[in-house]
């Protein structure tokens, strides 16, 4: 089967994932994107990019396509209306990193201010119900997803079409994330047990992340008197929410590393160092940097909200989960002070691209299957 891959946002986990299923899957797999900055700006105009692009592409290959997949940052409507001539016959899939309708937009953000957001929810509305099939990288995505849908319908003043909500619930499934796993395996080290033990942060520094209930957390176990290092890892913006440099500032004698790894050498590294990893997003429809640091042996201390739930079953795993700030103090400061902390690598491992990559080219070729 020959796919190709729109992504207009060719960065971080889009870049990861999509680079992933090119590499891993049987299928003849050729991505077609843009550079990784100005995400509202390649929702709008991403399409008529990619448009050009895929039109070229017609014209200098004659081997057929037999699927289109999308990421979630395509405005696919208006790239289906621009491809029309090349791309009238092929099935469309789009697959939901994100979405916009349930992503908690920052309330600094000018668009919030000028009720302006709403925007970037009716593109991937209008994609959805446009494409043949709809992935979500989880169950909690796609139900929060669908479950908005009506009440972002009704804010509307008339032919609010409703009823398009059982369409794109009927087309939609969930395809769980991939990940390059294994590639931690070369820069594996010996687990050793670190005095003081080493907290981890491995996500991007903004807002969804909810790094004033870390900084809340760091605090709460100064006061209890309890040692640490930390590492905090990740991408900062210049939009960074500044309660970063309070924690930069506060706990600089804590801080054995700070800012982005330049290499995935470096990266790994941290992640096989690191003991504990606590968790106050209040975003996340996967949680691949969690995965990735769960397979390198760092022990998550997650949310009873989300995801984590779903993948890294809360019914068998029940102590790593917190209710709230004080319950997150206490599990921390449990964890820190435990002589045995148990792996928890079986949880992430089905996600590594070697053991999901049938799943996904068999749904693929299924779907187009299912148009021809």
């Amino acid at each position: 089967m020959h796919i190709i891959l729109l992504e207009p946002f060719f960065s971080g986990s889009h870049k990861s994932w999509s680079e992933g299923f090119a590499k891993h899957s049987s299928h003849d797999v050729h991505i077609l994107s843009l550079e990784g900055r100005f995400w509202k700006w390649r929702m709008h105009g991403g399409a008529v990019s990619l448009a050009n692009q895929f039109n070229q592409y017609c014209k200098a290959k004659s081997k057929p396509i037999d699927l289109i997949l999308a990421s979630d940052m395509l405005d696919v409507t208006t790239f289906l209306a621009l491809t029309r001539e090349n791309s009238h016959n092929i099935p469309v899939a789009m697959y939901f990193h994100e979405n916009q309708l349930t992503y908690p937009w920052s309330p600094d953000d000018e668009d919030v201010q000028l009720k302006r957001d709403e925007h970037y929810c009716f593109i991937n509305y209008s994609s959805a119900l446009s494409v043949d099939h709809i992935f979500f990288n989880s169950e909690y995505h796609k139900s929060s997803f669908i479950n908005e849908l009506h009440p972002f319908l009704k804010k509307f003043p008339d032919h609010k079409e409703l009823h398009t909500v059982d369409s794109i619930s009927t087309k939609s499934s969930v395809l769980h994330l991939g990940l390059d796993l294994a590639k931690f395996e070369n820069f594996k080290t010996k687990k050793e047990r670190n005095t003081p033990p080493l907290i981890l942060w491995n996500h991007r520094w903004e807002y969804d992340k909810n790094p004033d209930d870390f900084h809340a957390l760091l605090c709460g176990l100064n006061e209890k008197g309890d040692k640490f290092d930390l590492v905090l890892l990740g991408e900062s913006y210049s939009s960074s929410p500044p309660i970063f440099e309070t924690i930069l500032s506060e706990f600089a004698d804590h801080i054995i590393h700070s800012g982005y790894a330049p290499t995935f050498q470096e990266y790994a590294h941290w992640l096989w160092k690191a003991d504990i990893l606590p968790i106050t997003n209040i975003q996340d429809f996967f949680g691949g940097s969690i995965m990735e640091a769960v397979y390198c042996g760092v022990t998550p201390i997650l949310p009873k909200r989300l995801t984590y739930s779903e993948l890294f079953n809360l019914e068998n795993n029940s102590n790593l989960f917190y209710s709230d700030i004080n319950d997150l103090i206490t599990k921390t400061i449990e964890m820190l002070n435990s002589n045995n902390r148990s792996s928890f690598q079986h949880l992430a491992l089905p996600f590594d691209w070697g053991n999901i990559i049938s799943e996904y080219d068999e749904i693929l070729a299924g779907v187009i299957k299912k148009h021809y």
